[in-house]
Parts: structure tokens; C-alpha cells; sequence
């Protein structure tokens, strides 16, 4: 299984993950913060699949640019899955002919742009020879991570984006035997503590008290972390001295196998 951390930002220090969007396998793409961004276009068009996360900007942001650059006139379109909230911030906050065209009413009315599909908690979707699980996080919108299997070779990885401490998605994962990497959030710094209970998201030491969940022996990816306090989260987890703990660039391809 291949996962790759799309690119967010340019420049000379082009390496900060700003935007939330993993590709896997080339076709399937978990959140849409910067997938209307990849280049060139035939890569965006690869892409048949999205699964969103929940509704915040940085993991739904190029969502309608995406849509846009994928538009080939025809029946084939993207299937977006998501949360019924989700959904529902989309059509109130997005496609409202405000911000931008109602491509959700003109799907029903011309060639589809995209097919809506809700999500139902722990039950797998399989798309592109893969199983994806949505598990329940705790966040200030109702929020999912995902498991990830690929149905072949029965390897999975494990996204835990956007999220409070939580008991449930630990569970279904220490039950995955083919489970070989978590991508984990760590958002804050220590001395952010106080906003990360706020805003439901971790720390390094709360990232700690997670990963000690975990009963399998596999690489844990820290994401999801502030570029504002990159420096300080990144020392702050590096400190914790945890054998698995691995950090991946933007661009930079994962396979796991």
C-alpha cells in the first residue's frame, strides 16, 4: 500500500503540511485540504475517491477546486464520503453559489460532478481494492478517522487526525493484524495545553498517552502539527524518546507492505 502526504505550501521550505490530504494507491484520497493543488492534473483526475475527515477548512479547503480540475463531462465523477454533517456544512458553507457554484444541485441537473455518500460509524466501505472503516474521534464537529485495508494483501494503516483522546479507534486497531503504520495528530505544544482541550486536539504528552494505547509493534506518524509551533511540537515529541515515532515529508511516498 503506497500513502502519500500531498504537498501544501511552496516556496524554498515547501515541507509544511499546512493542508490535510493522504493519497492511497494513487486513487484514493483521505480529506481534500490540498488536493485540488496537486500537479500535474492527470494526477488530481486519478483520483475517484475522497473521504473527508469532517468539515474544518484545512481538510476540506480545495474540495471544490478539485471537483472543478476533475470534471471530465460524462456519468463518471468522484464519490465523496463523509459524515452527514459534513455534508451539511458543504451545501450551507461551500456549494451555495456564494463561495462557489452549487455543483451538488447541477449534478442532479446536468453531467455529475461529484456523488455524495454518507458514512455510517464503523461500517467499511470498499473502493479501489480497499476497505475503509470510518471510526468516531472526539472533536468539536463530528469527526472520523479511518482504517485503511488493502483487501489484497491485507495491510492496513490507521489515520487518528483531529481528535481528543479517545478510547474506540485503539481498540478496533490493537483487533487489526495486518495494522503496519498509525498516522497520529499532534496539533499543540506542551504549554498549549489548555487551547488543545479546547479545540480537542493533542499535545506531544497527550500524543504519549495514545500511542500507549497501542498494542502494535508498528511506526507511528506524527501529522496534523501547528507550523506555528513545529519546532517546539517536534523537539517536545522527539523528547518522549518513543522507539516508533516517525515523521514524514510532504511528497514523500510510504509503502507498506
Amino acid at each position: 500500500m503506497k500513502v502519500q502526504c500531498v504537498p501544501s505550501s511552496v516556496g524554498a521550505s515547501n515541507n509544511h503540511p499546512i493542508l490535510a490530504t493522504y493519497l492511497i494507491n494513487d486513487v484514493v484520497a483521505i480529506d481534500a485540504g490540498s488536493l485540488g493543488l496537486m500537479s500535474p492534473l492527470s494526477a488530481q483526475r486519478q483520483v475517484k475517491h475522497v473521504f473527508l475527515s469532517h468539515s474544518h477548512l484545512d481538510h476540506v479547503a480545495t474540495l471544490p477546486v478539485f471537483i472543478d480540475n476533475a470534471y471530465v463531462p460524462g456519468p463518471d465523477c468522484p464519490d465523496v464520503y463523509a459524515h452527514p454533517t459534513t455534508f451539511d456544512s458543504l451545501r450551507r458553507d461551500f456549494f451555495n453559489d456564494r463561495v462557489w457554484p452549487d455543483m451538488i444541485r447541477l449534478s442532479g441537473e446536468e453531467s455529475p460532478f461529484l456523488r455524495l455518500l454518507d458514512l455510517t460509524e464503523e461500517h467499511p466501505v470498499e473502493v479501489a481494492g480497499l476497505r475503509v472503516t470510518p471510526i468516531s474521534l472526539k472533536h468539536v464537529v463530528p469527526t472520523y478517522g479511518f482504517l485503511i485495508e488493502e483487501i489484497a494483501t491485507k495491510t492496513a494503516v490507521l489515520f487518528v487526525s483531529d481528535t481528543s483522546p479517545c478510547e474506540r479507534i485503539w481498540e478496533i486497531a490493537n483487533q487489526c493484524e495486518g495494522l503496519k503504520a498509525v498516522f497520529l495528530e499532534a496539533s499543540f505544544p506542551n504549554s498549549f495545553r489548555w487551547l488543545a482541550d479546547k479545540a480537542a486536539h493533542l499535545t506531544p504528552a497527550l500524543f504519549e498517552e495514545e500511542v500507549k494505547k497501542l498494542k502494535r509493534d508498528v511506526p507511528v506518524y506524527a501529522i496534523h502539527i501547528k507550523i506555528a509551533f513545529a519546532d517546539q511540537i517536534v523537539s517536545e515529541l522527539n523528547a518522549i524518546n518513543l522507539p516508533n515515532l516517525r515523521f514524514s515529508a510532504p511528497g514523500e511516498t510510504l509503502t507498506f507492505e
